[in-house]
């Protein structure tokens, strides 16, 4: 074989190990891009819902960052608050130097996205349809993308258990749910909102109809309702100074919720958030109106 022949294969041979070592190289490359999560992964949530559903899935250490909505676990609270989802800004997210940012769909700004994928940060968008199929659907997605599918049966049990122990009352109470910031910003859900989706859920019903989303309390509202039960936001209540200034609203004490003193308060996110607590919530409201006498 002449020299030049035997050069010749030798180059070939070159070329093929270095063709391999680039093919695995690139591999290697693809997987670690591919791979969600990691123990060194740095995960920012938009979504008080979604922190539940992370944490849940066992990777609470992992949270860098929250919007102010995420409250529960109680040690999310510790941790720097983004703003609330609708009024954000990509430069604080980013200062928290996340790997992934999870949020809802429906609720995050277009011009957030943008700054975040440009800086090579994951993504991760979801729709959340506010029933227990919803729930569920949407906890699945995200145990997916998190790779912890091996959580979904554990998560759906806690939600289901809770629901299996409803009581059915005797008469469905007319429940009216007030979203309060202060006397001079109240609003009734109707139609088309979790909260009414959460009162049906409970065993009740909403004590107001033929309206999609909020409108303003007004006396005529509440004469028109003439709710048997009275439902609050913890926070709503402290702002209208407790139970003394909810009946001190004009109208309020015609009602026969303020004749009988009828007031449920429950945390906000716990009750209209729809994620894994959400059975335990439905049966938290169901037993405070059996023990009202429904």
């Amino acid at each position: 074989m002449s020299r030049l022949h035997r050069c010749w294969i030798l180059s070939l041979v070159v070329l093929g190990l270095m063709s391999c070592d680039n093919q695995a190289l690139r591999a290697d490359k693809e997987s670690t891009q591919n791979k969600t999560i990691t123990d060194s992964t740095r995960i920012v949530s938009l979504s008080g819902t979604l922190t539940e559903i992370i944490a849940l899935a066992g990777l609470e250490k992992n949270i860098v960052g929250t919007d102010v909505t995420s409250t529960y676990p109680a040690s999310v609270n510790t941790l720097p608050k983004v703003g609330h989802v609708r009024n954000l800004q990509a430069e604080g997210i980013l200062a928290l130097r996340p790997n992934v940012v999870l949020a809802l769909e429906k609720e995050i700004k277009p011009e957030i996205l943008t700054p975040l994928q440009s800086a090579g940060v994951k993504v991760l968008l979801y729709n959340h349809e506010y029933s227990v199929y919803g729930t569920k659907k949407l906890i699945s997605s995200v145990l997916k993308d998190l790779e912890k599918s091996d959580k979904q049966q554990d998560i759906e049990s806690a939600i289901d258990g809770p629901l299996s122990k409803l009581k059915t009352m005797a008469s469905k109470p007319k429940v009216l749910f007030i979203y309060a910031r202060g006397g001079g910003n109240l609003m009734v859900a109707g139609d088309d909102t979790p909260v009414k989706t959460f009162i049906e859920l409970s065993g009740a019903q909403n004590a107001v109809t033929g309206f999609v989303d909020y409108k303003p309390l007004t006396p005529e509202v509440l004469v028109q309702a003439n709710p048997d039960v009275l439902l609050l936001f913890d926070t709503g209540l402290k702002s209208l100074e407790g139970n003394e200034g909810l009946l001190a609203l004009p109208g309020m004490k015609e009602t026969s919720a303020a004749k009988k003193q009828h007031i449920i308060t429950m945390d906000g996110q716990y009750m209209a958030g729809f994620g894994p607590r959400v059975g335990e919530a439905a049966l938290e409201l169901n037993t405070k109106l059996v023990e009202l006498g429904y």
